[in-house]
């Protein structure tokens, strides 16, 4: 059964992110502000805590990459950790300019690209961490042609980490984890569910937020 598409948004745009990111720059130049977590600090230090808890990932030499990094934040949460080997990609320049900023303040040595993760990707090499945190989700809003976009963006993905051993970390708010593991069936195989805080609607278990830990076929 195919994953039913979701309704386009700004939210899906590059112009959206710009501006956004253009004004994120503009308050962190004034006030230190670093902007917006994408579904907040505690969806991001769940995945941090559960990567330090993996003993078989060398923090020093384990080749980190967040894709849609945005300000960049997961980063330097994982770089205050020990990781020494970060790169961030998102396909807004504003994205990239404010995260570069950010750390170069904090004095740690990250590195960033602007990529768009739903074209071929040649020259970002692979990785033993893919993480993403609503990057997925905002490639399934995309006014046009989502559904190809999410695809190519998959695939992307997938030449991106290094091997079987690699981890994809994704976390969404749009998707559950049944129909992430729908759509990956065939390039990835779920590793491990990222516990989430759930609610109770209707006799129903639900999670505002998914976080799943995926390995390449």
């Amino acid at each position: 059964m195919e994953d039913a598409e979701l309704d386009g948004s700004e939210l899906g745009t590059k112009e959206y992110w710009e501006s956004s990111y253009t004004r994120e720059i503009g308050n962190y130049k004034s006030h230190g502000d670093v902007g917006e977590i994408w579904f907040d600090e505690d969806s991001q230090q769940r995945v941090v805590d559960w990567l330090l808890k993996q003993e078989q990932i060398d923090k020093q030499t384990a080749r980190v990459l967040d894709l849609g990094c945005g300000n960049g934040m997961f980063l330097v949460a994982l770089a205050n950790e020990g990781y020494a080997q970060l790169t961030g990609v998102d396909y807004s320049p504003k994205a990239i300019e404010l995260a570069k900023s950010i750390a170069k303040d904090h004095d740690l040595t990250i590195s960033y690209n602007v990529a768009d993760l739903t074209l071929p990707q040649t020259n970002l090499g692979s990785y033993k961490v893919v993480h993403d945190k609503g990057t997925y989700d905002a490639v399934s809003l995309c006014p046009d042609n989502a559904k190809e976009k999410r695809s190519l963006y998959l695939a992307t993905v997938e030449h991106l980490l290094h091997d079987s051993d690699s981890l994809f970390i994704i976390t969404s708010c749009n998707w559950t984890e049944d129909e992430l593991v729908q759509s990956f069936a065939d390039k990835f195989i779920k590793h491990h569910t990222i516990p989430t805080p759930t609610f109770k609607f209707g006799g129903k278990v639900g999670s505002v937020v998914t976080s799943v830990v995926f390995r390449k076929r």
